[in-house]
């Protein structure tokens, strides 16, 4: 069975805001002394990710 996709369509702004936060819960993680994988790989998809032109009715 595949796995379902999913699609976020974010502003520059909501993008910007979602990549520093995930930065700062990494940040957190490290002082804590917890493990960083899983949100590093997700900074490092969503700000691989090309930005999508769509109209808004």
């Amino acid at each position: 069975m595949r796995e379902q996709k999913y699609h976020l369509y974010l502003s520059e702004a909501e993008h910007r805001f979602l990549i520093q936060n995930l930065i700062w819960f990494q940040s957190q993680l490290r002082q804590e002394g917890r493990y960083t994988d899983t949100v590093a790989d997700l900074i490092i998809k969503f700000s691989r990710a090309k930005p999508k032109k769509i109209r808004v009715k």
